[in-house]
């Protein structure tokens, strides 16, 4: 399979912050809307996004945690969203497009990981519902905004789509459950909508993204218990982040998805997966890095989009 997913030498690398990806970048009048922007990296993609001029919209399931965790940033606003529960989705949206406003970027940051067994909406297993189908929804539901001619949508994915490929017979885990493999499934979806987004957008100048942000210390991993997080040599038994394991900080861990989000590097590129702030390479067979050939691929990602628009009942690209 042909691919465009080849380094291009960027000057940016692992150690790299979202500041460090913005420097002489002027956002001022741009909007974008972020995901998940008040926890996490998303709070430090919020943070910085701001910091270089543009208005954010944060829409958060815990409105009142979120408004709490961006006071003193200024440019921002804050409206409720459950990525789980398609009318919450689509009253976002709605409240969006009446203001008449348009969209630069949005960037996907919104995530569940390694969750319990849980069924949102019609019984759909929650990771794939709410770290795909729900920004499925949204991204569509606002497409009608996503300005034409140099809008980007962002789309945050994980190494851990190397732990599975979509299982089609059996997306929401009917026949069994494993809480890193349908993480890996969901995560792969994340690069699948990418893909097939920006063949849908790029006609009209919009580009997607997706990426693996590395590896961060943050509340994603609350459903995780501690016991295996020691066990993985993440923290040791007092708490303590262990450095060795590679984690990166929430600027760093910031820092791809805000340089996919605005980089001129990536103008003309979309549908790619990138790492480490710049594009990542195919990933041989058991290879830690790169993007595995079912997560680019073009059929399966057509494939996905479809059955998404099925399910959600949404596709803005609807003949």
């Amino acid at each position: 399979m042909s691919t465009a997913q080849h380094k291009i030498g960027s000057g940016f690398g692992a150690p790299s912050t979202a500041d460090d990806v913005l420097q002489g970048i002027d956002l001022t009048g741009k909007l974008a809307i972020v995901t998940g922007g008040y926890s996490g990296i998303g709070l430090e993609a919020t943070r910085a996004l701001t910091e270089a001029g543009a208005h954010v919209v944060v829409p958060a399931r815990r409105r009142a945690t979120a408004e709490e965790a961006l006071t003193g940033l200024g440019g921002v606003e804050v409206d409720e969203l459950d990525l789980g529960d398609l009318e919450s989705v689509r009253g976002f949206a709605e409240r969006f497009l009446a203001s008449g406003r348009n969209i630069d970027i949005v960037i996907d940051s919104a995530g569940i990981m390694a969750c319990p067994e849980t069924r949102v909406g019609p019984g759909w297993e929650a990771q794939f519902a709410t770290n795909h189908l729900g920004h499925f929804a949204l991204v569509n539901r606002l497409w009608p905004a996503i300005a034409p001619g140099g809008a980007r949508v962002v789309s945050v994915s994980s190494r851990a789509h190397h732990f599975s490929g979509m299982r089609w017979d059996d997306v929401h885990w009917s026949q069994g459950y494993d809480k890193w493999e349908a993480y890996g499934q969901a995560k792969t979806a994340n690069v699948l909508f990418a893909v097939h987004l920006d063949k849908l957008g790029r006609d009209a100048g919009v580009r997607a993204f997706s990426l693996h942000p590395g590896g961060i210390i943050t509340p994603l991993q609350r459903h995780i218990p501690k016991e295996e997080m020691v066990e993985r040599g993440w923290i040791d038994e007092a708490g303590n982040v262990l450095n060795p394991a590679g984690f990166k900080t929430p600027p760093q861990g910031a820092a791809t998805q805000v340089w996919a989000a605005t980089s001129p590097q990536l103008d003309g590129l979309g549908g790619v997966y990138l790492e480490d702030c710049d594009i990542a390479e195919p990933a041989p067979e058991d290879a830690v890095n790169g993007v595995k050939d079912w997560a680019i691929d073009p059929e399966q990602a057509a494939r996905l989009w479809d059955l998404s628009a099925e399910l959600t009942g949404v596709n803005a690209f609807a003949r």
